[in-house]
This record gives structure tokens, C-alpha cells and sequence, in this order.
């Protein structure tokens, strides 16, 4: 990550991108992931910030720790963390998007059903 967003703390950012690589299958369940010093260097940021971010995964059941070895995804994180990001998006991210879909008035089959292609958008 090359930028920080303002609008939440980096540890949280930072738990994010671990979230997503464990959802796209980046860091496989049972993977160590990189370590806090490592992390630190790399996205220039304190390695308290990193164990914040770390240990948060780990009260979620997303990481483990193993001694002496370093933390590893646990077994069924993938699930876990499907589970809980499908729980906070529509818990929090749904009803925003909804209220804006009903401020423009928009009907369910003017919503677009795969992502806009921003690929052909160069080459036209």
C-alpha cells in the first residue's frame, strides 16, 4: 500500500489488506504471513502498528500465532473472514449504498450487474 486513507486508523488498513489477500487467496490458510518487522520496513510505518493490526486478525481467529515461528492463517480463515466482511458490508456498507440508490431513484435493472470494464475505456 503506497497510501495511507485518512478516514480510518492505518492498523485497520492495514488488517484490511491482510482481510483482502486472504479472500483472493494470496496468503493461503496455513501460510505464514510476513513478519511485523518485515511490514514495518516495507510500508514505512511503526511496527507497533503492524502488532495492533496483527493482533486484532488474531482476536478475530484469522491469524495465529506460533511460538518461536511467527503468525500463520489459520485453518478456515478464508471462511471466517467471508463470513465477516459479508456480515459488515451489509450491516454498514449496504444501507449506505441503498439510501444513495434510492436518492438517484434508480431501479434494480438500471444497476449494472458485473463491474464497468476500465479496460476497453483506453482503447476506444
Amino acid at each position: 500500500m503506497d497510501q495511507w486513507e485518512d478516514n480510518q486508523p492505518i492498523y485497520r488498513q492495514l488488517r484490511s489488506t491482510v482481510v483482502h489477500r486472504i479472500l483472493h487467496g494470496s496468503l493461503a490458510e496455513g501460510e505464514a504471513v510476513p513478519s511485523v518487522r518485515q511490514v514495518a520496513a516495507d510500508q514505512r510505518v511503526n511496527p507497533i502498528t503492524v502488532s495492533k493490526a496483527y493482533q486484532l486478525l488474531v482476536d478475530e481467529g484469522l491469524l495465529e500465532k506460533r511460538r518461536g515461528l511467527g503468525m500463520y492463517v489459520c485453518e478456515g480463515a478464508r471462511d471466517l473472514a467471508l463470513t465477516q466482511e459479508r456480515k459488515q458490508f451489509l450491516a454498514q456498507e449496504w444501507p449506505r449504498l441503498l439510501e444513495r440508490i434510492h436518492a438517484l431513484d434508480l431501479q434494480v435493472a438500471d444497476l449494472p450487474h458485473t463491474a464497468p470494464d476500465t479496460a476497453s475505456k483506453g482503447s476506444s
